[in-house]
């Protein structure tokens, strides 16, 4: 099946909120500055997106759909630490002809923890994907350790690519190399731990599973419409 062009409207409201980015002062754009930028109305900025903040968001999708479309099998037999390193250095550059936008973003919202927690939900999203790029699992115990931590090596590693005006940087990718050591190293000791407490969770499911067996069966929950409600609505 071909793959669904993009709307040319959305890329245009991207690329006008990156344009005024680069320009101006994050929290002085408006959205009306961002229709007028993109020349739509703000009916079809509304239909499309409900703030500059989704705009954003659209924005890490497609950096994330250029670095899944480069993605080949040629380092498939490379370290892991290998994979994912070619992986966000491949991010960086799709990320180069927009750094001065990225570069006022970044000190914009560095001291607004409300901001950062929801672009922190936006880099677990995309982690999600270049981790995958990387042949790296991200399900099971440790899937979110993964997630959290490739999150914070971008991030950290984006500080110094910010920074780094070397054609060649060769300063971001040494903090990327560090960043990555340190994160193999946390991961090691995540899995050291859980194989350490492994009989201890084994012990505690038994006993909650002898309990609840004891229980007597309560009635599901029901949501508003009658319907059961499903857990896995929140995935």
């Amino acid at each position: 099946m071909a793959r669904k062009p993009a709307s040319p409207t959305r890329d245009a409201i991207v690329q006008a909120l990156m344009r005024l980015a680069a320009t101006q002062p994050w929290n002085t754009i408006e959205v009306t500055d961002i229709a007028r930028e993109a020349g739509v109305s703000l009916v079809e900025f509304r239909d499309l997106f409900p703030s500059k903040g989704a705009v954003l968001g659209a924005f890490s999708r497609m950096i994330d759909k250029e670095v899944l479309e480069g993605t080949t099998d040629d380092l498939a037999e490379e370290p892991a630490r290998e994979r994912v390193f070619d992986v966000m250095m491949r991010r960086l550059d799709a990320m180069t002809p927009y750094k001065a936008a990225l570069r006022r973003i970044s000190y914009a919202v560095r001291g607004d923890p409300l901001t950062l927690a929801a672009l922190n939900q936006v880099a677990l999203n995309s982690q999600r994907f270049m981790l995958a790029a990387a042949n790296i699992s991200t399900e099971g115990p440790l899937g979110l350790l993964k997630l959290q931590g490739a999150a914070l090596v971008f991030a950290n590693t984006l500080e110094t690519w910010l920074d780094d005006d070397d054609p060649a940087l060769a300063r971001t990718m040494a903090r990327l190399d560090r960043e990555l050591k340190r994160g193999e190293r946390v991961l090691e000791r995540a899995e050291d731990f859980r194989r350490l407490t492994a009989p201890l969770r084994a012990l505690g499911q038994t006993l909650f599973d002898r309990r609840r067996r004891t229980r007597r069966p309560r009635t599901r929950e029901r949501s508003e419409d009658g319907d059961t409600t499903d857990p896995a609505a929140a995935i």
